[in-house]
């Protein structure tokens, strides 16, 4: 019903902007470290398409007006922009049957506009510090530049952050929250995207320790992997890690149809999702190693310190 017709009022514009509002409050601006990735993001990139959030601030949300929703609506909530997934059980006559039943007559619109994701090789801004004035403690991030989603490159060093510091057993937590006991937590992310992608590592050292020491064990980590690669027992460790997953994954209809939508929408093609597990199993330790030591050991990197404020 609201692919078909959405009924936009100045009245109830106004209250889903008061709504949007809220949430980012809740989630963003009233949570410690809660502006963290956002301020990152536009460090790393220079794009505007890449480097802003997709909440926005909230001048823009302010700025925002009933032409400017109604025109988004028409351009992009349309049938032909849109990725249907049925998962489950069922009779895929009948739901053909339905799909063209409700969606057939609702009209297709001009193809929008491909966004611009390109970007220079280097990061925006080097080294920034943000007053945090919800953080309980000092905090650090530092983000790297990585290729697309879907690609070699991209998925070698996504088995990189798991190695790094994807649970208890990555490198990074029994380095620093196990053996050191340095730091109170990890912070990893690989920040999967359509263009260039990132990689975001690290932490919330414990009271007193030293945030430049702890950011330098972390380079020193990466170093490593750069220059020696993965072992075989991590490579053993990750592949069942994967299998795993993915086992967890066919298991759930909402996740397998999550995981189709996601191939469909990014890359047009869903039977992807059938081909994943097996090619990251063919990433070898050589390739992790080689992407490592081109886009994370480097100095080409946006560096974040988050020091705690003084609530007004």
């Amino acid at each position: 019903d609201r692919m078909r017709s959405l009924a936009v009022t100045q009245e109830n514009l106004d209250n889903q902007r008061e709504t949007v509002k809220e949430e980012k409050r809740l989630r963003y601006d009233n949570q410690p470290y809660g502006q963290v990735i956002d301020i990152i993001n536009s460090m790393i990139y220079k794009n505007f398409a890449n480097a802003h959030s997709t909440i926005g601030s909230m001048d823009d949300l302010n700025a925002a007006t009933l032409e400017d929703v109604k025109e988004f609506f028409r351009i992009y909530y349309a049938p032909n922009n849109a990725v249907l997934v049925v998962s489950g059980a069922f009779d895929i006559s009948e739901a053909k049957r339905l799909i063209e039943k409700y969606f057939s007559s609702i009209p297709s619109q001009p193809n929008p506009p491909a966004i611009d994701v390109s970007e220079p090789s280097e990061v925006a801004v080097k080294a920034k510090t943000y007053e945090d004035k919800l953080a309980p403690l000092p905090a650090f991030i530092d983000g790297w530049k990585i290729p697309a989603r879907n690609t070699r490159e991209f998925k070698a060093l996504e088995l990189a952050g798991k190695l790094l510091y994807d649970g208890e057993s990555s490198r990074l937590y029994q380095k620093l929250v196990k053996g050191d006991e340095s730091v109170v937590q990890i912070i990893g992310l690989t920040d999967e995207r359509r263009g260039p992608s990132a990689i975001l590592i690290g932490a919330i050292p414990k009271p007193g320790k030293d945030v430049k020491q702890i950011r330098q064990k972390i380079y020193d980590e990466i170093k490593q992997l750069a220059t020696e690669g993965p072992k075989a027992e991590e490579m053993k460790k990750l592949h069942n890690q994967l299998i795993n997953a993915e086992i967890r994954l066919r298991q759930s209809s909402l996740l397998r149809a999550l995981r189709l939508g996601e191939f469909a929408l990014y890359d047009g093609d869903p039977s992807l999702a059938n081909k994943e597990l097996v090619e990251l199993l063919t990433i070898t330790p050589d390739e992790i190693r080689e992407a490592v030591s081109k886009y994370l050991n480097t100095e080409n990197r946006a560096q974040l310190d988050v020091v705690p404020g003084k609530p007004k």
